[in-house]
């Protein structure tokens, strides 16, 4: 996979490619990476990038010609390219799904924004596309890129154990199970706070088991979203197996009779 990013300040980026996991993926040649400075591609001497926007209004824009230029030095433009995503709170959301379609590209190119966004017509030309990070608004593209970034190359082959991947949030439509490890008894101002006892119990079909009770219940509580029906009762975002809908019933069940309790 080779990254390519567009960005007023490149030096936001080197740092995160010659760090941990993402140093070792270039170093073995898994990951390559670029950065462009969109400055190089400026027209005047003090290579201006920003202008007010025409229309009024607060802040500033990118212009378009300096972008242009870089694009197309990226390799950007007609014919057969790269997929261009420009990082922009109007984008679509960025989700694992989304993650992995990316993770099977031979190439991506990042365009960072900056100010008040860029000039539209960037976007209709060059732009394949536009992607949130979360409803909210950075002031650097560059996080916003570095995010997408971090959620493909982990999905890459030879990165991550790929065991490590299979029951992490998202992976199945459900949030992670809750983990433990050394000491046993931890002892804090609250008490002694212990390991469940079943993950000490050598038992490897009960651990699945209570790992995935475990998943299924920080789901319901953290992103029931996730867990939306669609007509025919089944799962609407992923195809859960029997063992997974019956235990969503089941938690259902026991959330309803522990509220009306409650209330009671």
């Amino acid at each position: 996979m080779k990254y390519t990013v567009l960005s007023l300040f490149p030096e936001i980026c080197d740092t995160y490619f010659a760090s941990s996991i993402m140093a070792k993926a270039v170093k073995a040649g898994i990951v390559e990476y670029r950065a462009l400075n969109i400055r190089d591609y400026a027209f005047d001497k003090h290579r201006t990038c920003d202008d007010a926007p025409y229309g009024g209004g607060a802040g500033m824009l990118m212009l378009a010609e300096p972008l242009g230029r870089a694009l197309e030095a990226a390799g950007a433009g007609s014919g057969e390219h790269p997929r261009v995503i420009y990082l922009s709170p109007s984008g679509r959301p960025f989700n694992q799904a989304l993650a992995k379609e990316l993770a099977a590209e031979k190439e991506l190119i990042l365009l960072c924004g900056r100010y008040e966004g860029i000039d539209q017509r960037i976007i209709d030309t060059y732009v394949d596309d536009e992607i949130s990070v979360g409803d909210y608004v950075l002031s650097s593209g560059e996080v916003a890129a570095l995010t997408v970034i971090d959620a493909t190359y982990r999905l890459l082959e030879q990165v991550i154990t790929p065991a490590s991947l299979e029951e992490e949030s998202f992976s199945g439509g459900l949030l992670e199970y809750p983990q433990y490890t050394r000491p046993e008894i931890y002892a804090t101002m609250y008490g002694e706070l212990r390991v469940p006892e079943i993950l000490l119990s050598g038992h490897h079909e009960n651990i699945r088991r209570w790992r995935l009770e475990k998943r299924v219940e920080k789901t319901l509580a953290v992103r029931p979203d996730l867990l939306q029906t669609n007509d025919g009762g089944r799962e609407a975002y992923f195809h859960f197996d029997d063992e997974v809908l019956k235990i969503i019933e089941q938690k259902r069940r026991e959330n309803t009779a522990r509220g009306k309790n409650e209330r009671d």
